[in-house]
């Protein structure tokens, strides 16, 4: 592990790469911005480092020699919370959905930037920041002049409320107590709806776009509710 400058200091980062040269820029990218790293170049390797070095946030190639990283983060998932960003050649949307509803927070297609993958942790490690030290589940959430009173069900924006449907709720709810993760259709549909039949994503879209007219002073360009395309969607922390 190395030293940590000023800065992110605080987070512990594991990079799971098998391609040195990917590994190095990653790397030392993350050294810039003062993150301590952990490496790991094979699924085994990243098994064992997350499990004995407890890091803050995964960066994780799913091209690995000895394990598909789908299936590693399935493995993760089963005992951690670790936010997880996927950084992966794999371009189709179909590779994409399938890393984010085995568990994944995040999906960077290679080659990248280093700016992106920054910003991408960045949003990773204030949802970490976020939650520390309170209940994620907690009566009242609060991002922004946006504010979610869960046990009387009730929605303010910069204090005035917002009178929503019970599936808006249901789908702003569900949102914000994943801020800053990438939801898939299929899990946001398992959640709302009971069920992921692609007949019931017409709905969904439809839901959405009543619902970022509620809370979004711009629909047009969202502050909140951000959308990806062909996969889900995600709420931003303010």
């Amino acid at each position: 592990m190395t030293d940590a400058a000023e800065g992110h200091g605080a987070f512990t980062v594991l990079i799971v790469e098998d391609d040195n040269a990917v590994k190095s820029l990653i790397a030392t990218a993350l050294k810039v911005q003062g993150y301590r790293l952990l490496e790991a170049g094979t699924g085994g390797a990243a098994l064992l480092e997350a499990t004995t070095k407890n890091p803050d946030v995964i960066i994780l190639d799913l091209g690995l020699p000895d394990a598909d990283g789908i299936d590693l983060i399935r493995q993760v998932r089963t005992w951690s919370h670790t936010p997880i960003i996927v950084v992966s050649a794999r371009t189709e949307d179909a590779d994409k959905v399938a890393a984010l509803d085995a568990g994944a927070d995040d999906y960077l297609i290679k080659p990248f930037s280093v700016e992106e993958l920054l910003a991408r942790l960045r949003v990773a490690t204030r949802r970490l920041a976020a939650d520390s030290g309170t209940d994620r589940d907690g009566p009242v959430y609060e991002n922004g002049d946006l504010r979610i009173d869960y046990a009387a069900r009730t929605v303010t924006l910069a204090g005035e409320e917002v009178h929503l449907t019970p599936i808006e709720y249901k789908l702003l709810a569900l949102l914000a107590r994943n801020t800053g993760k990438v939801l898939t259709h299929n899990a946001i549909l398992k959640e709302v709806w009971g069920n992921a039949l692609a007949s019931d994503l017409p709905s969904l879209r439809v839901f959405m776009a009543t619902l970022r007219k509620k809370i979004e002073r711009d629909p047009a360009h969202p502050a909140y509710l951000q959308t990806h395309v062909g996969i889900g969607y995600r709420m931003l922390r303010k």
